[in-house]
């Protein structure tokens, strides 16, 4: 007998308010299904405004008013409330932090202008980001497309989780980003009715940022497929945001040119301090919406629905991760301690740039672009990069990554300025060796 589906009528409400705009017609099975429970968690957010003789709705020990607290982690977490340290947040995060994220967000992109965009939803990391958009946008029918080399993650959430096909478009050409390339596979797409693409810039594993021309092309396609009537959702994958070593690069978010270009788009910046703010481990990720169009209530609809993702799968984010950005944010030595830190990846990414530049005719190695972020790449013609990966390991103590048979990325965010240029003629050295056996 055939498993009949079973729509809940509040899933069915949601539904029913976004189905006019690009992002009821863009949801999956699964996002048709998702929808924030009037359970606990609301029920819970009603008693703490109203329920001023006792509030008996949520699953923690509370003493005198606060959460109890062991001492073990008083001592180890001195500057945060047991409010701060130990309670449960709202599904959608610390309302303060994201607050304090939209600023950030319309700061570092004065090209939003007075685009209508939701106020950012806070995540366990742009990873679960990148799951929860699968979650709601992708099926057994869908395809995404992404720039050819790209994250292995990618790969792994679109098609082993949600059984949906990651297409990849050739990401340069000789001189920067492919613009043909692109326009190729999204028209290829469109043919289909709708497009879906991820977005990552700086990207990984390339490091590299499309210039500020690049950037118009790339708007330029995704508005003039809008603009023919093809619905288009664009994920902005911003985790190396603000990192750009050259004047020639966009340093908006191209979230910024799309949040509010056309009501054929749909834009989500995938964000976070992550790498922003050197924050790796505290797993604090933002997603922000953006469509020409959408009303408020479409806007809160879908929030809702990645709010039922988020219930679902983790309940919320963890607390002291979201207590302590928001100290971080406030403190007055966060942004002269943060350009330090760029200061030293910029001058990482200068030794790196006058090496490659100084040996462009190597036999197996030649550089992808790159020119921001952690990373940079190079494509191994006649060598295959898991054998060099093995080789650099085993034998001279190098670690590094084989993205696929063919590329090798190296981090050099993570190697001390003063060992790189040795590293990379180590790298050079051993697989001309390689080449000659």
């Amino acid at each position: 007998m055939a498993h009949q589906q079973h729509i809940n009528p509040l899933a069915d409400e949601l539904n029913s308010v976004l189905a006019p705009c690009i992002a009821g017609r863009l949801l999956s099975d699964l996002g048709n299904r998702l929808y924030f429970p009037k359970g606990i968690i609301a029920q819970s957010g009603e008693a703490k405004q109203f329920g001023k003789t006792a509030n008996a709705t949520i699953g923690m020990a509370v003493k005198d008013g606060k959460p109890v607290m062991l001492s073990a982690l008083k001592d180890q977490l001195p500057g945060l409330s047991p409010a701060e340290a130990v309670a449960y947040p709202p599904t959608a995060g610390n309302e303060d932090l994201r607050k304090l994220w939209l600023d950030a967000i319309k700061q570092k992109n004065p090209s939003l202008g007075n685009a209508k965009i939701t106020l950012p939803v806070l995540v366990p990391g742009l990873t679960a980001g990148i799951s929860y958009l699968s979650d709601l946008f992708l099926d057994d029918k869908s395809v995404l497309l992404t720039g050819d080399p790209a994250w292995d993650n990618y790969v792994l959430i679109v098609e082993a989780r949600r059984n949906s096909k990651l297409v990849g478009f050739s990401l340069f050409n000789e001189t920067g980003f492919n613009v043909e390339s692109f326009r190729a596979a999204v028209q290829e797409q469109a043919k289909l009715g709708s497009v879906r693409m991820l977005l990552n810039f700086p990207q990984n594993p390339s490091g590299y940022t499309p210039t500020k021309e690049e950037a118009r092309a790339i708007v330029q396609v995704i508005t003039e497929t809008a603009e023919k009537g093809t619905d288009v959702l664009v994920w902005c994958d911003d985790a190396y945001f603000g990192l750009d070593y050259e004047d020639s690069i966009e340093v908006e978010s191209l979230f910024a040119r799309l949040a509010n270009a056309h009501e054929r788009i749909l834009a989500v910046k995938i964000d976070g301090p992550t790498k922003e703010d050197y924050v790796w481990g505290l797993r604090t990720g933002f997603l922000t919406f953006g469509s020409k169009g959408m009303t408020d209530a479409q806007y809160d609809a879908l929030i809702k629905k990645l709010m039922g993702a988020i219930r679902s799968s983790v309940s919320c984010a963890a607390a002291p991760s979201q207590s302590l950005m928001l100290k971080v944010l406030a403190d007055p030595r966060t942004e002269g301690e943060k350009l330090e830190f760029r200061k030293m990846l910029e001058e990482r990414y200068a030794v790196v740039r006058a090496f490659i530049d100084s040996h462009k005719n190597h036999p197996v190695l030649s550089a992808l672009p790159f020119n921001s972020g952690y990373f940079m790449s190079m494509k191994c013609s006649g060598v295959p990069a898991e054998e060099l990966r093995l080789k650099l390991l085993h034998e001279h103590g190098i670690g590094t990554i084989a993205i696929d048979p063919t590329h090798l990325r190296v981090a050099f965010s993570s190697v001390d300025t003063g060992k790189l240029e040795s590293v990379f003629q180590t790298i050079f050295d051993v697989a001309e060796k390689m080449l000659s056996k």
